[in-house]
C-alpha cells in the first residue's frame, strides 16, 4: 500500500500533468490525493519542497524504464529501445511525461525549480553515459544531451497536438548522426 506521502506525490504530478502548473497547491493535492486537509503540507511544508518531492518522484519512478533502455548491445537495437522507451513515455507514462514538460517550462522563470531539475537529470545522465560510451559514441555527454533535446522536442511537438512524427525515423537520424559522425553544418549562410 502507497504512504500518504507517496499518494500525495502520485496526486501532485497528476494534477501537474492534466490541470497544469497553476493547479499545483498544497490544497488540490490533498483532495486529489484524498488525503487529510494539511498532509502534504506535513511533507512538503514549501512548494518548492513539493516539488523537489516531484522531481525525485519521477527521477525513482522512471529509472528502471531509462535503465533497461540503455542495455541495447549495438546502435540499432539503441533506435529500438528508444522508440520503446518513447511509447512508454507517451503512453502509459504520457501524464508524468507532461508533468515533465510543465516543469521544464517554469523553470525559465524559477531558477530553484531549475536547480531541481538539473540534479534529476544528473540520476539519469547517470544510468545513461555507461551505455552511451559502451556503444563507442565519441562523446558520450554530448550523446545524452542530443537524445535529451531530441526527446523533449518530440514530447512537447506530441503532447501540444502538433502531430505525430515517427519517433523511429527521428532517433535513427540523431543516433546515426551522433555515433558516425554524420555531422550537421555548424553555420549556414542564407543569400
Amino acid at each position: 500500500m502507497r504512504s500518504n506521502r507517496d499518494r500525495a506525490l502520485d496526486a501532485a504530478i497528476d494534477l501537474l500533468g492534466t490541470e497544469g502548473l497553476r493547479a499545483l497547491t498544497h490544497a488540490r493535492v490533498d483532495q486529489r490525493a484524498a488525503l487529510p486537509r494539511g498532509s502534504t503540507s506535513n511533507y512538503f511544508r514549501t512548494r518548492a519542497a513539493l516539488l523537489q518531492g516531484v522531481v525525485d518522484a519521477m527521477v525513482a519512478q522512471e529509472s528502471p524504464a531509462v535503465d533497461f533502455a540503455f542495455a541495447p548491445r549495438t546502435t540499432t537495437e539503441l533506435v529500438d529501445e528508444l522508440c520503446r522507451l518513447f511509447d512508454l513515455m507517451m503512453g502509459p507514462n504520457r501524464v508524468m511525461t507532461t508533468a515533465r514538460m510543465t516543469l521544464l517550462l517554469e523553470a525559465g522563470h524559477d531558477p530553484g525549480l531549475r536547480t531541481t531539475l538539473v540534479g534529476g537529470r544528473r540520476a539519469l545522465e547517470a544510468l545513461v553515459l555507461p551505455a552511451l560510451a559502451r556503444l563507442g559514441a565519441p562523446d558520450p555527454h554530448a550523446a545524452f544531451d542530443t537524445l535529451t533535446v531530441c526527446f523533449e522536442g518530440l514530447f512537447m511537438h506530441r503532447i501540444a497536438g502538433h502531430g505525430d512524427p515517427d519517433p523511429r525515423t527521428v532517433f535513427d537520424a540523431v543516433v546515426r548522426g551522433t555515433f558516425h559522425g554524420n555531422h550537421v553544418p555548424t553555420a549556414v549562410t542564407l543569400s
